[in-house]
């Protein structure tokens, strides 16, 4: 890595820049602690322009960190609903209730206290502490290790502890007083302009004329990668279950993937249409009548679901499942994203109320 004193010559520059052109986004126009730090977690592996309509929805009904705290389950998976990894949500009020219990229903203002709560590595504590405190901190993200590594053309691998931790300290020996700006200008410049898959856009960027991998060529090259381990293909087979106006939905297991969160009825495997309705005589529900569902496919982070899906009228409601109306299902139960595709088909097979 350059010398920390050449590093320091971009401050100056990327702060001018970041005045100019830093996008609106509201968790910026009012930087109170409890808004940035929501910002950040549903910033989590999630686009900005994604994340826009969830935050403002999220915000009118949790207006404070007390309302967080006392919200029940239902809601605020409901309100999280389609912005996937749930765990973020659920350690976001997990962080709130012992915000309550110790400090007074206020997000504290000391990095080394917010490493301790629920869902708060040293990239939240230190975006948190420096955008809303103003607390001498780093906030290093992908996009910033993306940026520090092509402005000192640094080859080595990023996500290697080691090298994120001599950049971290890297950082944290040029922060400027305004720290805040500063942190999100550098991630800035990584979501705008210093853009991932070799696609960089060094021509417009404020720090071309400081940046050693664009100087050598090879900014498009950096950071280097690690071959990512392949995703584990599952197979599962879909239920689209109706009955009396209701569709049947199923708590999933409070363990794994989807923890205790809301489904249409699904088993393991690729079933045949036979195979399906023995799954149904199993659950009480022996006379129904399955159509195939055309194809789907979702992938998570580490895992496919490729899906097989049967859908069926009947005559009532069996089983252990839970039976709900079309109305009830968009505002009170929350449906992993994974099964859009099957819930939107839904208008087509009971009769809606809206």
């Amino acid at each position: 890595m350059n010398s920390l004193q050449e590093l320091q010559e971009i401050v100056s520059p990327l702060l001018a820049w970041y005045d100019k052109a830093a996008r609106v986004l509201p968790w910026r126009e009012n930087p109170e602690p409890y808004r940035v730090w929501v910002s950040e977690i549903m910033l989590q592996q999630t686009r900005v322009e994604a994340v826009k309509p969830y935050y403002e929805r999220f915000l009118t009904a949790l207006p404070t960190v007390e309302t967080l705290a006392n919200a029940p389950e239902e809601q605020l998976l409901k309100l999280w609903e389609g912005l996937g990894y749930y765990n973020r949500v659920r350690n976001l009020q997990r962080a709130a209730c012992v915000m309550v219990e110790q400090y007074g229903g206020q997000v504290p203002a000391s990095f080394n206290a917010l490493l301790t709560l629920p869902g708060f590595g040293e990239y939240t504590a230190g975006a948190v502490s420096s955008i809303a405190f103003g607390i001498l901190v780093p906030a290093v993200d992908g996009n910033v290790l993306r940026v520090i590594s092509r402005l000192t053309a640094d080859s080595r691998d990023m996500k290697n502890s080691t090298v994120k931790r001599e950049v971290t300290e890297a950082v944290q020996a040029i922060l400027p007083k305004r720290v805040g700006d500063f942190n999100q200008a550098l991630m800035e410049l990584g979501a705008t302009v210093c853009l991932p898959n070799g696609a960089p856009q060094c021509l417009v960027c404020p720090l071309n004329r400081l940046c050693k991998a664009f100087e050598q060529g090879i900014a498009a090259e950096l950071p280097l990668k690690t071959a990512k381990k392949p995703r584990v293909v599952e197979e599962r087979t879909i239920f689209l279950l109706c009955s009396q106006n209701r569709v049947a939905l199923r708590r999933r297991s409070a363990k794994g993937l989807l923890a205790g969160l809301w489904e249409l009825p699904s088993v393991t495997g690729k079933l045949s249409a036979e195979q399906a309705k023995g799954v149904l005589a199993e659950w009480g529900e022996k006379e129904a009548e399955l159509t195939p569902l055309p194809l789907a496919k979702h992938i998570f982070s580490h895992r496919e679901w490729h899906m097989t899906a049967y859908g069926g009228k009947v005559p009532k409601p069996f089983g252990e499942l839970v039976w709900v109306t079309y109305r009830e299902l968009l505002e009170e139960y929350s449906l992993p994203s994974a099964f859009k595709s099957y819930a939107d088909m839904l208008k087509d097979w009971i009769s809606v109320d809206i």
